[in-house]
């Protein structure tokens, strides 16, 4: 099952994506949102981000190939941190390089989706509160990161969060393709395989340090070839069986 969020006609719904079309939900679909209304034609709908999460908990360092270029090991425990609400924003919207950073990049990311509460939780148990997965792009002014070398303000500019374009509820995450491409040339291109920690146990460590709701997101890190955006670019996040999440660069 693949879900989504989409503006049709002036208004904001919840969607299920069926092939090349949408059929409405009445609410969330983690929260049992049910197909109401005749499905629509994707090309007449927009996509929004398919989440609207309380928090968005990513995770640094958790491919081996990125760390070492960035100049790190890959810590013992996940290094966790958080992207505000603000900086979500869903396919085709524009990330915005801030006047403040001369050094905007992109990092592919595969998400997870939380479905229902999770607190102080075992891998096992956060197996079972995952909703789905979504491409994210983990956007970073890196200049503001290495000169502070701290992660909220370079990693939390509004449009720095693109999410989409829909949740899949029925992939294994433990071997998926994650790759970038910014005006066709491929960037990134690594495989959920080599993280340093899996999905469920860096929603277990992160539920053992705060509840995560239904609706939250995590990103669980970046392949190695992390590089610049430019305005006038197009970027692309890609992941295996589940879809592309493109935006333009302003």
């Amino acid at each position: 099952m693949r879900t989504c969020r989409f503006l049709h006609a002036g208004a904001e719904h919840w969607g299920l994506v069926e092939g090349d079309r949408v059929r409405a939900l009445t609410g969330e679909p983690w929260s049992g949102g049910l197909p109401e209304g005749r499905p629509l034609p994707l090309g007449e709908v927009t996509l929004l981000a398919p989440v609207r999460p309380s928090k968005v908990v990513c995770v640094g360092r958790n491919y081996l190939a990125h760390a070492r270029e960035m100049g790190n090991e890959v810590p013992k425990v996940p290094l966790i941190f958080l992207k505000p609400p603000s900086a979500v924003i869903g396919p085709l919207e524009a990330i915005r390089c801030p006047p403040q950073s001369s050094d905007v990049q992109h990092e592919a990311e595969l998400g997870v989706v939380v479905g229902r509460a999770l607190s102080r939780a075992g891998p096992a148990e956060a197996r079972q509160a995952v909703f789905g997965f979504t491409c994210v792009n983990d956007v970073t002014a890196r200049d503001i990161q290495r000169e502070e070398k701290q992660f909220t303000r370079a990693k939390g500019f509004d449009t720095f969060c693109p999410v989409g374009p829909w949740v899949d509820t029925s992939l294994d995450p433990s071997d998926l393709s994650v790759s970038c491409r910014v005006n066709g040339s491929e960037r990134q291109r690594g495989s959920t395989r080599d993280m340093a920690f899996d999905s469920y146990a860096l929603l277990a460590f992160i539920s053992n340090v705060m509840t995560l709701w239904p609706g939250d997101l995590v990103a669980t890190g970046t392949p190695e070839g992390v590089g610049r955006l430019q305005p006038g670019d197009q970027v692309e996040v890609e992941v295996g069986g589940l879809g592309i999440l493109r935006n333009p660069v302003t």
